[in-house]
This record gives C-alpha cells, structure tokens and sequence, in this order.
C-alpha cells in the first residue's frame, strides 16, 4: 500500500544538483522508521473524545524525534563517528575583525578544520537571498551585527570539541582592532497604514489599504527613520494620497476640542529569545568528490530549507559540489518561529562539505543560542487616540513604530506589518493613520516569533484602553463592549473577516467570571499587600496569506488508513489534528501519521513561479493555464496555522477517498443502484463507532468497506495540494463522469491497489492577488482577567487567579488547545514581568548569556491551580479549525499590565515590569 521509503522525490534541481526531502523515517530498518512514525490508532481511540495523542507516547517515554538526538551511528548507511562543529561568532560589531587567537587550542584542542570566509570564496559557494550578506565576516570589516559568525571550527573527537567550546568562552578568542562604530544599512521596510471610512458604514471607505494598496514612503531623513510627510520631494503618489489622509487624521486629534478624550501615550517592549526546549543542532555527511550530501536538520520550513542549500551550493567548485542532497527532517524541540527560514542550516551543510567523508555535527549549547538565535522584535510606539466624551465611542487613531531588527533582515519586514495592521486590535475606528518602520541594527537577528508584532502593539494598545475607560469613568469591559468591531465590519486594512467575530461572547464571559465580579472586594486586601485585576481582549490573525499544505492519504484493503503531510511537528500537535480530521472522513485514526513529509508528491508534478505576495491578477492569470502551476508548492509551519492550513489537504484527500471510495463501497455492500435517490444521499451518511450509518441500512464496518473498495477499483488513495491567500482555491476535476468541486489546487487518485494518477484539474480560481492588500481576514479571539497579589516591602508580585477564554472554531485535539493555551499563559507572565535581553554589546550577542542571567517563568511565577481556560463551543458543527496558538497569548501581558495599574495605581510604559520595579514604586 505505501511507497518504499526509499522513493525520494526530486523537488528541486539547482546548478545541476538534485534535491530530495525525505522525513527521518526514511532509514531502511523498522526500529527507526518506527521511532519517528507517529504509531496512530494503536494509542489513541477518537471514542474516547480525546483522551491521547497519537504522538504523546513516543515523546514522553523519550524516544528518538529530534534532530539533536541523533549521531551518525543512529542512521543505516553512514560512518560509525561523528565529528563536532563550533560556530564561531562575533561578540563585537564596532570594531574591525581582524582573526582569531587560534595559538590557544593547542594539542588536542586543535581543530581539524577551519572555515572562513576565504574558504567560501574559495570553495564558491553563494548566499541565498533571504540570508544575503557575508556568511562569515572576513578580516579586516567590522561584523554587521553582534553574533555575525567568523568561522567554523572541526573537531573530529568529541573530547577535543568539549575541551575547546569551554576554552572559548572567555570572549578573548575572536579579535579586534580599530575602532569603527556599528555598520549603518539601510531599513528593512516602511509602511503606512492609513484608512477613513464614510460616516455611512454601508457605503465604501472614503479611503483605505484595500482600495489604494500598501504604501510606502520609499525617501529617509538623514538619519535612519523615513520622511513621512506627504509634503516631501520625490514622494511616490500613492504613498502622498495616504499621507495627506494621515494627516488630517493626526491634525484632529492634536485639535483642542473638548468633546475629544485625546491621549498621548508612548511604550516600549524589550527584546526577548524564543527559549524553545531544543536548541538549534543539525547533522550532515557529505560523501566528497561530487557525491551525495545528506543532512538531518530540525526546521519549520523544510522546502525552504532544502531550497536554500541547493542555492547555497548550486555553484560551488569541484569536489565541493555534491550532485546530490538529500534533507531529512526529525520533529522540532519547540520553534515559536525561531526556526521558520533559520540561516543554521546553512553552516551544517558548510561543516560536511569542507570535512568531506566525515559526518559532521554542528550543536548550539545555550550559550550559543543565546547569541545567534531569533528573537523577539523589540518596538518603541506611540499612540493618541481620540474618544468622544459623551458616547464613549473611539473617533480616530494614529501611532508610529520603530522596530529594532537586528543584523538581518530576516522576516522584519513583515512583523513590522503585521505589528501595525494589529495596532486598533478589537476595535471599530473609523479613522486609522499608523506608520511603521523596521530599521537595521547591530543587534542580534530579530524575526518570526509566536504573537509576531500583534503581541507587542496590542500590550500597548489595551493598556491605552484600560487608560482611557478610567479616563471616561467607564467600566473596563463596557467601555470594550461599546467599540467591539462587529461581525461584518471593516478592518483597519478595510476589508471584514471572513471568519465568525465572537468578541461579544468573550466580553460576557469575562464581565460575569468571578474574578472580575469580586474585584473591588479583593482590592480591599490586607495592609502589606496590594491586589488589583485586569483585563484584556484581543484578537490574532493566523495564516500569511501565502499558506500551503500537501496532502497524502491511503487505505490499505484491511482499514489500515495512512497519512503524509508537509507541515512540521514542533509541540503543535499536528499528528493527532492530521488523525483526528482525516478520522471525520474515514472513520477512524489513523494507524501511521508521518509528518514533515515533503517527499510523496512527484506524481501531482507541481510547478511554481514568482512571489505570491507581490505577483499581478495578470500573471497569476496566464501561469494558472498551466493546470500543475500553483502560487507556492510548500510553506512553513507554524503553531498558528496547523489545524487550519496544515490538515487541509489531507482532509480534502480523504474526503475524496470517501466520496469515490468508500460510499460506492457502502452503496454495492447496501445493494443499492446508483439510480437509487439514496445513491446521492453520501452527505446524510455518518460514523460511529468505526461504523458507516446510514437511517434504516445495515452499519457497515470500515475494513468491509475497504477491501469492496480495493477489489473494485474504487478511490483508496489521494493526494492534495492546496493555496490559501485569505481564502482556499476552488478547482473542478473530472472524477468518474462528474466535475467534482473542491477547496484544493492539485489531485491525484489511486485506484485500488494501482498507482497514483494525476487528475489535471478542468478549471480553477486562484483567490485573486488584491488579497495581498488584506492585512488579515482570519482571526480568533481570547479574553483574559488576571488577579495579582504584590508585596507592599518587596514589590514581589503573585497571581492568585487567572481566567482565559478563547474561540477556536472546531478543536481538533482540545488537549493540544489547553496545552497551548496554558503555554502561552507561561510565555505572556515572562515576558510581561520577567524576560528581557539588552540590545547590543552587554546583550546575548556577547556570548555570555545563559539561564542563569536570563528569567524565564517558572512553576513558582504561574498559577499552576488557579488557571482556568475555557474554549467557546464551535458556532456550528461544520465550523473550521481556526489557528489559536498565538492569540492564547497575546492578552496575558495587557491584563498583567492592568492588574498591576488596578493594585499600584501606577501605569508602566515598558516591558518587563520586574519585582525591582515594582518596589521603587511602591517606596
């Protein structure tokens, strides 16, 4: 039934290199293939109504997932030893590089190898776009940020390794001379976002995004920040339109008009790592002299990955040049963005190639995560935001971002969007001007992490709020309530969502939770402490607008149900979504879940050309003639989007698998003819108990129904691709005399036990390209009321009770749903009280830092027995899986921030508000 899992398919070919992606099962033996298989319906029943995981059990009783487990032994076919990489990196960026202090790793401490960047140029390799910029920084410049990598170090004993990674902790080994100050470079992106809608709401927006597109104002002052004045010289025209509406829109609330509640107000947020379980580790082998490059890396964007390294090498000089790499992809230890498009994999691959016939090790310890890690886009804002005094009801807002990027572009750009497209949150203005800018630094990288510029931008905004409702002397919640964006109201971008707006519900919820029902009578606490509750709602979108699945599902002539998806399993739970979604359609779970799977998918023979985000209606037109072109064949995973986009395809698959399978299985075993009304009634069929029902026919067991299928003829196998920019794709395809219809782009079908076929698609519509306009249109929502405790003498600060309450449309796995939210919670407590990093030389791109320096929340800092969570019920019983493991976050910080205002009677403008603080308030 499966394909050998030594068919590898070649996705990509780049210089004459050929490129295979295969999951870790891929080894030949069973033990291996079994360890990172996800064992399926033999430890989960979906009657229990989710009472197991179908990947829990290999994680918990420790078994081989994850890439920084394996060493070379581990995996048929290589060399028994394993060699070890040290990543070199700078720990200063304002003077010159001029080498190392490589007399100190004398003896055994020697390395075998040594890579600069004269080995790059040597060797001929080149930087993939996203990664431009000097892999290593030669002697003789000064490093572009802190952290910027100066060499590789070999070592092919363990021991010698060990002995030199503790010798080059000092921070004396890499050395400098002249001084030069930081490099200065170029922004990574600007933006205005400025919207005005008419005073009649059913009438079109006066001006907005949506209608006008994004602008930028594409001039820069004579320092870093752009000119945002509509009035300057060489101002694009669409960027000017916009200006001058934001303008006006910051003239009326600088007026004096007393009828306005204007406030003025700055924050800040701090710069923080992802602290993901795992860090970074990758192992590769490359065979020398043209051969095979294989590689075992730990990644959210595997085609990414695989894609990048071919680029990398595509034009490398014999014998560096391998003509063929093959990428396997373990389960991640934790990502929250950190690994999404991540430059590590490129020094992994470096490592083998110049070590040849030697597998290669490269392994961050925290130290070097700490320096060379992702993290967290630190924001400076200022908001005003104008209320008219009689009615409560917000009239405008305007606000200014400046995010700190660090050394490389990485996604800065697009946090910065999203930061700003984020900034009304809940909220329906009419009047919306907010510029953003994302600036270059020598500051260590700063990219995708979990909340993605909403968290920092909404922190500011519902402290803005909570401000303004004491302002008008109204209630917290009924001051939301009144502002909520409904149902069919229009964005700050101007366009709705198109998913359920269930602020309303989560208003309530919160307004009659005892937390907040008792808050005046806690307030009046004992004399050595201060109590106070806050407050917060918010709302997250999920997707990037550029979002794809790839989908394989199979039935075996026993049952036996397989799956085959792309997306990555990082903590997500995505096995068990696969299982629990395909189960809907099939009728039980699914007894192999193999994930990270961007092999398995060469019969659809998918094509791709030009950038999704930015391509015209037109293009998108004339390449979609091609029935096997699609936008984009793989994305990367995120938390966020592994129910909604992640389980598409394998759903659609197996939806096909019943509809041309199973139900025609059914039919012959009923002795029902297809001119039989009943014959086209598949819709009104249901499972239960592993049973195909249908009112007044004979329970049909799904082995019975598999094996008609396979002596048939019928559907056992699928394969799906899907697209989704704010909306799937819509595609007919010829199955069986009829167009069958569905939410997927590209199909293959597999008749009985036969091979798979590719089914061209007859037509389809792409969701058009003005959706790029879209800042978001699906989202979700979570409230949040927190009741702290701080100590009068200590600033020492407690939370006694916690309440969250979120909306997730269909919960595929309700305990990966508390599980997150509950991990969020953890994460919003460190980074609202405990978590920060310093920006430049004293910050982790010094090398120095570790958990002894850095905070995170412990069991200690959270309220392990008093957190209560509630999902809403779906609003129908087809209502999709929405993403919600960003959003479970986002209000923790705000609400803290307004516990800590209710008990102190003081507002903190920047994050963390740490004990130290907190007591010289109170002093």
């Amino acid at each position: 039934m499966r394909p050998s899992r030594r068919e590898f398919v070649k996705w990509l070919s780049a210089g004459g290199i050929s490129v295979s992606l295969s999951h870790l099962a891929g080894a030949a033996n069973a033990p291996f293939a079994a360890h990172e298989t996800l064992p399926g319906r033999g430890n989960f029943n979906p009657a229990t109504k989710g009472a197991g995981r179908v990947d829990g059990v290999a994680k918990v009783t420790g078994a081989k997932l994850y890439a920084s487990d394996f060493r070379a032994n581990d995996l048929p076919g290589w060399p028994r030893t394993t060699s070890h990489a040290i990543l070199v990196r700078a720990n200063d960026a304002t003077h010159v590089y001029t080498g190392m202090d490589l007399a100190r790793l004398k003896g055994a401490l020697k390395p075998s190898v040594v890579v600069t960047a004269a080995d790059l140029d040597r060797v001929g390799t080149q930087a993939p776009e996203f990664y431009a910029g000097d892999l290593f920084c030669p002697p003789g410049k000064t490093p572009l940020y802190l952290g910027q990598p100066v060499a590789l170090l070999i070592f092919e004993t363990f021991d010698s390794f060990d002995q030199a990674r503790l010798a080059l902790r000092d921070g004396t080994f890499v050395r400098f001379g002249e001084e030069t100050g930081p490099v200065m470079a170029p922004d990574y992106g600007s933006y205005r976002f400025t919207r005005v809608a008419d005073p009649s709401p059913e009438k079109p927006d006066v001006y907005s995004p949506l209608q006008a597109g994004w602008v930028s104002p594409r001039k820069l002052q004579t320092t870093a920040l752009p000119v945002w004045s509509s009035l300057a010289k060489e101002m694009p025209a669409d960027y000017a339109k916009a200006a001058k509406y934001g303008e006006q829109i910051r003239a009326e609330l600088a007026a004096d008009d007393a009828s306005l509640l204007v406030l003025d107000r700055e924050f800040e947020t701090q710069s923080v790592d992802p602290m993901f379980l795992e860090p970074e580790c990758g192992l590769a082998w490359y065979s020398g002299k043209g051969g095979n490059l294989e590689l075992v890396l730990g990644v959210q964007s595997p085609y990414e990955a695989a894609d990048s390294l071919a680029f990398l090498l595509a034009k490398a000089r014999t014998p560096y040049k391998p003509t063929h790499i093959n990428a396997q992809f373990a389960h991640v230890g934790g990502g929250f963005g950190g690994r999404d498009h991540t430059p590590f994999i490129l020094y992994v691959a470096l490592a083998a190639i110049l070590f040849p016939g030697k597998p290669v090790r490269l392994a961050h310890d925290r130290y070097q995560q700490f320096q060379g890690g992702i993290k967290r886009h630190p924001i400076k804002m200022r908001s005003r935001i104008g209320i008219d005094r009689a009615t409560g009801i917000i009239k405008a807002f305007a606000a200014d971002h400046v995010l700190d990027g660090g050394g490389q572009a990485n996604f800065s750009a697009n946090v910065a969007t999203v930061a700003a497209t984020a900034a009304i949150g809940i909220y329906d203005i009419p009047k919306v001007d907010v510029t953003t800018v994302a600036l270059h630094s020598r500051g260590v990288t700063a990219g995708s992490m979990r909340g993605y510029g909403a968290l920092q931008t909404m922190t500011a905004l519902e402290a803005l709020i909570d401000e303004a409702a004491g302002e008008l002397q109204l209630d917290p919640i009924e001051f939301r309530r009144r502002n909520a964006l409904k149902q069919n109201g229009r964005t700050m971008t101007g366009n709705p969502y198109i998913v359920s707006v269930r602020t309303p519900e989560i208003l309530d919820k919160l307004e009659k939770h005892p937390i907040w029902q008792q808050r005046a009578q806690f307030r009046q606490a004992s004399g050595d402490r201060l109590v106070g509750t806050g407050v917060a709602c918010v709302t997250k979108d999920y997707g990037a607008g550029a979002d794809c699945s790839l989908g394989r599902v199979e039935l075996g002539p026993d049952g036996r149900i397989a799956i085959f998806c792309d997306h990555v399993e990082m903590g997500n739970g995505i096995g068990t979504a696969l299982a629990n979604r395909v189960a809907s359609h099939l009728g039980a779970i699914a007894d192999e879940v193999s994930i990270a799977r961007v092999d398995g998918y060469d019969v659809l023979g998918l094509v791709t050309s030009g950038d999704p985000y930015t391509m015209d209606q037109k293009t998108q037109d004339a390449a979609q003639r091609n029935p096997r072109w699609v936008p984009r064949i793989s994305s990367a995973t995120s938390a966020s989007v592994g129910a909604h986009v992640g389980t598409h395809s394998s759903a659609e698959a197996a939806r096909i698998i019943f509809r041309f399978g199973l139900w025609p299985a059914a039919l012959e075993l009923w002795r029902i003819p297809k001119t039989d009304t009943r014959a086209r009634q598949w819709a009104n069929a249901s499972w239960q108990d592993g049973q195909l029902t249908m009112p007044g026919l004979a329970p049909l067991a799904l082995p019975a129904l598999a094996a008609t299928a396979h002596a048939r003829g019928f559907v056992t196998g699928a394969i799906a691709h899907s697209f989704s920019r704010w909306a799937w794709p819509r595609a007919r395809f010829a199955l069986f005399g009829e167009p069958y219809r569905a939410e997927i782009d590209a199909l293959a079908i597999r008749r009985g036990s036969g091979r798979f076929e590719r089914i061209n698609r007859s037509s389809v519509k792409f969701p058009p390209t003005d959706n790029n306009r879209i800042g978001t249109a699906y989202t979700s929502m979570c409230g949040a009321l927190v009741r702290v405790e701080i100590e009068r003498a200590t600033g020492a600060l407690r939370i006694a009770k916690a309440y969250s309450v979120l909306e997730c449309g269909t919960a595929l796995v309700p305990e990966v749903v508390i599980g997150q939210s509950q991990g969020g919670f953890a994460m919003g407590v460190g980074y609202a009280l405990l978590e920060t990093l310093p920006p430049f030389e004293g910050g982790p791109g010094n090398g120095e830092w570790n958990l002894g320096r850095y905070l995170v929340a412990r069991g200690s800092d959270l309220p392990l027995r008093d957190l209560e969570i509630e999902m809403l019920k779906p609003l129908t019983p087809d209502e999709p899986p929405k993403g919600m493991a960003e959003v479970v976050m986002v209000p923790i910080v705000p609400a803290l921030i307004n516990a800590i205002h209710d008990a102190t009677g003081h507002r903190f403008r920047a994050l963390p508000v740490t004990s130290s603080l907190l007591k010289g308030v109170l002093a």
